[in-house]
This record gives structure tokens, C-alpha cells and sequence, in this order.
């Protein structure tokens, strides 16, 4: 997970990745749109509007559901939100 700029520079990594079976897999669409969109085999980029959606959905995720990569995730949503032309980036394998 990282945080990376309009030219591609990265400002910020994540330490941990994200388990994306026990995570995101089988969520309610109609109720997770953001997070079921992303894919474990490709990269998922997070716009401003999608970013700063972000923590609510975290917050709604069922507890079996979350971990470090939550935390992680909250954590980069902030040097994002400190300058234009920043997105947060999910890696994919």
C-alpha cells in the first residue's frame, strides 16, 4: 500500500499488506462499493473522492473483517489528503 503523487513518486508506503481473502472477499457490494472494487491481482488506485470516503466504509467493515491493514490504510489517507494530486494505491500481486 502506498500513497503516490500525479508523477507516479511515492510519499508514503504501508508496512503490512492486506490478506485480501479473509479481508475483502464476499463483501456486500451494495454496501462496500469502494472496497469490493478492488482486485488482489491488479493495482486499485483511490481518487480524492474515494479517499476521503475511505475511513467511513473502514469503519463499517464486521470486526473479522479488519487488522493492521485497516490502521495502515487510515494512516495513508493522511499525507494524501496534505497535498493535491496524491492517491492512495492498493498493490496487487
Amino acid at each position: 500500500m502506498q500513497v503516490r503523487s500525479e508523477t507516479g513518486a511515492v510519499v508514503a508506503r504501508a508496512g503490512c499488506g492486506l490478506d485480501w481473502d479473509s479481508a475483502l472477499a464476499g463483501l456486500e457490494r451494495d454496501e462496500f462499493s469502494i472496497l469490493t472494487g478492488v482486485c488482489p491481482y491488479m493495482d486499485t488506485v483511490f481518487n480524492s473522492w474515494q479517499r476521503s470516503n475511505l475511513p467511513a466504509k473502514l469503519d463499517r467493515l464486521p470486526a473479522d473483517r479488519g487488522g493492521p491493514w485497516v490502521r495502515e490504510i487510515r494512516a495513508l489517507c493522511v499525507p494524501a489528503h496534505q497535498a493535491l494530486h496524491r492517491y492512495v494505491w492498493l498493490l496487487g500481486d
